[in-house]
């Protein structure tokens, strides 16, 4: 498996090398840029990489993308630090994906996407986001049925390459799944100015998944946009609540997460596996965006029926700034309420600066309770992504990470980038 991801790494980075050709043609056309079923409703990259990956028949059209993630990371760690967590230097490939999106022409409203992605923390290849997507405009809204985002926590839904900061919260990798099996209902309301989903999922087919972590589970969310969708107006007020319940996976809980650092060693907080029998998760959520700024902030209250463990409740979430030095605007979806990735005004491979963003996150995490000491993990990260064009992104970050567990504080300094290639 190892032979054949590293084959496939090198395809994908022989295509990128064909961007700079690739960055002056004209800008790709409305079908292009919503053909897919699509993971968070993503209308892919605004500038077309090549042209060969597209396909138009009677019967069936199709998109091949693609995606690569490599990450290398160091450490300097304090002693007490060095007792918690081992933690070495090392370079890892963090994600290598191909996706195929396309619709039926004979069926207008339906449409499909297959994500077929390199699991480098098991070393297996796996599907990923795969299903139909129903549109029904005269209820306002659509369904999609298959392997998914559930739909709580934006960060979480959002595709994983558009996210301001290189890992996810702990707390969001802890407490939520990555993907789940099930159907999921996305509408719209007011205008466009409320946006909900509801989702409903069962392990049937996921029982030997990484991400399988409840028997079924039922995840809501609901956001209004007051100041509008988005899309006429450089300034964005994203709020949302959501609710999340999920049946203990065979009667065990385990909520667990690393120090925001894909390739350590190490789980920084870590509650065990517990008897339980499912548990309650509220979240809130405040976004606000005004041209090249944005700030945002995400919190979730877990609450666990374990009354072997005292019913704990764990909690923890983020709070960030973002700025774009270029002077662009972050993108939005307005169908997904759904932030998407930085498209540059003038790319590297034009002669110009590509995007520059700078990013200052605080994230913080509990799974401290009498009964159950998973450890509190609190960690700021100042960062900057250098968006090179749409289609290749360098990730520079800093991080420093104090760890409550075991008995001890452990401060870690952590030293992290990541090259991120996608079509």
């Amino acid at each position: 498996m190892r032979v054949r991801a590293r084959w496939a790494s090198c395809l994908l980075l022989t295509v990128a090398a064909y961007t700079a050709a690739a960055e002056g043609q004209d800008e790709t056309s409305e079908r292009y840029r919503t053909l897919d079923a699509a993971e968070a409703d993503d209308p892919g990259p605004r500038r077309k990489l090549v042209d060969w990956n597209e396909y138009e028949g009677p019967y069936f059209t199709m998109r091949l993308g693609g995606g690569f993630l490599y990450d290398y990371v160091a450490y300097s760690q304090d002693d007490d630090s060095k007792e918690q967590m081992t933690l070495r230097p090392t370079g890892q490939l963090r994600d290598f994906r191909l996706l195929l999106k396309g619709r039926f022409p004979t069926l207008p409203r339906l449409s499909y996407t297959l994500g077929y992605m390199y699991d480098a923390g098991i070393e297996e290849w796996r599907f990923r986001q795969t299903g139909l997507m129903l549109d029904a405009p005269e209820l306002g809204g659509n369904l999609f049925v298959g392997r998914t985002k559930e739909g709580f926590s934006t960060n979480k839904a959002m595709v994983g390459y558009h996210g301001w900061a290189n890992e996810r919260s702990a707390a969001n990798d802890a407490f939520l799944p990555i993907l789940a099996d099930g159907v999921k209902w996305t509408g719209w309301a007011a205008g466009g100015q409320f946006v909900y989903n509801l989702g409903w999922f069962k392990d049937t087919r996921s029982e030997n998944e990484s991400f399988n972590r409840n028997d079924n589970q039922f995840a809501a969310r609901g956001v209004w946009l007051p100041l509008g969708n988005g899309q006429e107006s450089p300034k964005l007020l994203h709020l949302a609540l959501e609710y999340r319940y999920g049946e203990a996976d065979d009667g065990t809980l385990r909520y667990r997460s690393k120090p925001e650092s894909f390739p350590a060693q190490s789980y920084a907080i870590d509650s065990g596996s517990f008897a339980a029998h499912h548990s309650n998760m509220y979240g809130v959520e405040t976004y606000y965006r005004d041209g090249p700024w944005t700030f945002g902030m995400e919190y979730y209250f877990n609450k666990v029926s374990a009354p072997a463990s005292g019913d704990p409740l764990f909690h923890g979430g983020e709070v960030f700034a973002a700025w774009i030095l270029t002077g662009e605007t972050r993108p939005y979806s307005a169908r997904g309420a759904l932030f998407q990735a930085v498209s540059p005004s003038k790319t590297v491979f034009e002669g110009g600066p590509g995007a520059w963003e700078f990013v200052l996150r605080y994230s913080y995490a509990d799974l401290n309770e009498p009964s159950i000491r998973g450890g509190r993990f609190r960690r700021i990260t100042p960062m900057v992504n250098w968006h090179l064009s749409d289609h290749v992104r360098l990730e520079l970050a800093y991080g420093y990470g104090v760890l409550d567990r075991f008995g001890l504080q452990g401060a870690t300094h952590f030293f992290q980038t990541r090259l991120q290639l996608q079509m």
